[in-house]
């Protein structure tokens, strides 16, 4: 079966692969690749119908990158914090201390990796990978035939600003180059950042980029708005040409199915959507859900269709600790309910599902052991079948506008609702009580052709059922009494 077509609202699903290949070394008693990767795996995320899947971590990286991970106190700290029985096995090294764009050799090489993305494609899948283009891992090969793709730092750089700057070994003596890093934090110790204000630097992280591209059918840019020119030049004071326009132009004339996923902050997801990208994070909503008001999150939610359906919604990731660790039970399924059922990409991250509560650095090769919350692998389950309704995929979404139950009513404020049609008649309605508090309101339904018949309300999460008067849903509106958290997800089926 080749890829199937892009729904227009796709899921995601990110994989740790080494931490998975880690366990199935356990299992095999010997080292695992890529091609070890057993079919009734992949079989089961075809279940679950994910369009993408995301191999973390799956480049060549060094033995500096590693050496740091190693020797780093409070990165090990971390680390026995995940892993309470650390040893120094389970330290890989950084995953985004890139030393060349080829399949690690402990995961198979390039070749088990253009195997792997044929059982993918042979199921429908396509593959996203990694692509990091602000900075490169400390034994790159760069750093020895093309020192002049990083920045350049002084004795003084180095004395003033240690944690930004590194001494490196060259073949005629040593030289001072900055680690990579974004302008907020100091620099990543593992890293060498990248000079964009070369031209011949963007020219060969653009043939990095087409490397990349060849090997699968989508790439998750790391930190992508650190290579913008403005922010290049506010870290660097270096002005710096636009990289992005560019390199996703190029890429899409040799790879015209190509998609490019940005992880970015700072407000700058339009600007990052205007220069060719398909999906960048919305880590705005994760922040608004974070904070548990329903306002802001209802705010987020009327920007412009445009902007919204190139967002990635998210509850964890790699980089975020864990949606079990972080929300309150009934505020988890709340939260997941707002942002899974939202227009965009409905991005899921390995471990999510079974409700595991320990993030795992991508420096680290073993995940602990954690038991399976049955809970919340039934709550995903239920809520998946609803991702996976072609109206929620393909259709019309609408946020509604929730109306006071009564005069002075302030709880209506309380809600976060809207509607998925879609081309089958397919109608349903969300909505979602996101405030510590028993709400009341009444939603008008956006449907003009409800009056005159019944119209049964199942919830597709909970199984319960209400019939109510089409011409009462369309006029003065749904009334609901929800309790702190509660939710219903229902299918409007007419009588």
């Amino acid at each position: 079966m080749p890829p199937r077509s892009d729904a227009t609202y796709p899921s995601l699903y990110q994989i740790n692969t080494r931490v998975w290949l880690t366990s199935l070394s356990r299992s095999l008693g010997r080292p695992a690749t890529l091609d070890d990767i057993p079919d009734v795996a992949l079989d089961q995320v075809v279940e679950m119908r994910f369009d993408w899947v995301w191999m973390l971590s799956v480049w060549r990286t060094g033995p500096a990158g590693r050496h740091v991970s190693l020797t780093n106190h409070e990165w090990r700290d971390e680390f026995r914090h995940t892993l309470t029985d650390l040893s120094d096995d389970d330290i890989g090294g950084s995953g985004f201390a890139i030393t060349g764009y080829e399949v690690h050799p402990s995961l198979g090489g390039s070749s088990a990796l253009a195997r792997l993305r044929d059982r993918l494609r042979a199921r429908g899948q396509r593959l996203m990978l990694d692509f990091v283009p602000n900075h490169t891992g400390l034994d790159h090969p760069w750093v020895d035939d093309h020192p002049d793709y990083y920045v350049a730092g002084t004795e003084r750089d180095l004395t003033s600003a240690p944690a930004n700057y590194t001494r490196v070994p060259h073949a005629s003596g040593t030289r001072v180059l900055a680690h990579g890093r974004d302008p907020y934090f100091p620099g990543w110790p593992d890293t060498l950042q990248l000079n964009y204000g070369r031209g011949a630097t963007q020219a060969a992280m653009l043939s990095e980029l087409l490397r990349v591209a060849a090997q699968c059918d989508g790439v998750r840019c790391d930190m992508a708005m650190l290579v913008a020119p403005e922010v290049f030049e506010r870290t660097w004071g270096i002005p710096a040409e636009p990289f992005w326009p560019n390199a996703t132009a190029r890429v899409r004339d040799r790879f015209p199915d190509f998609r490019f996923m940005a992880e970015v902050y700072w407000d700058m997801e339009w600007t990052l959507q205007q220069q060719g990208f398909d999906y960048t994070y919305d880590k705005r909503l994760y922040d608004r859900l974070r904070e548990g008001h329903a306002g802001p999150v209802r705010g987020h939610l009327t920007a412009e269709p445009a902007y919204q359906d190139k967002l990635a919604r998210f509850l964890e990731n790699h980089d975020e600790p864990r949606a079990a660790a972080t929300f309150a039970r009934d505020v988890h399924k709340a939260a997941a309910v707002i942002s899974f059922l939202s227009p965009g990409l409905r991005f899921f991250h390995q471990g999510q599902f079974e409700g595991r509560t320990k993030r795992i650095s991508p420096h680290l090769c073993r995940a602990p052991d954690e038991t399976v919350d049955d809970e919340s692998r039934r709550f995903y389950g239920k809520l998946l079948d609803v991702v996976r309704r072609s109206a929620v995929r393909n259709g019309r979404w609408q946020l509604l506008e929730s109306l006071p139950a009564w005069d002075g009513n302030w709880t209506s404020d309380c809600f976060v609702a809207f509607t998925w049609q879609g081309t089958d008649s397919q109608r349903l309605l969300i909505v979602v009580n996101y405030a510590p508090n028993q709400s009341q309101c009444y939603l008008r339904l956006p449907y003009p052709d409800l009056a005159g018949r019944q119209w049964r309300l199942r919830d597709l999460m909970e199984g319960e059922t209400y019939e109510r008067d089409g011409a009462t849903l369309s006029t003065r509106g749904l009334y609901l009494d929800l309790r702190p958290r509660q939710y219903h997800v229902f299918e409007l089926i007419a009588v």
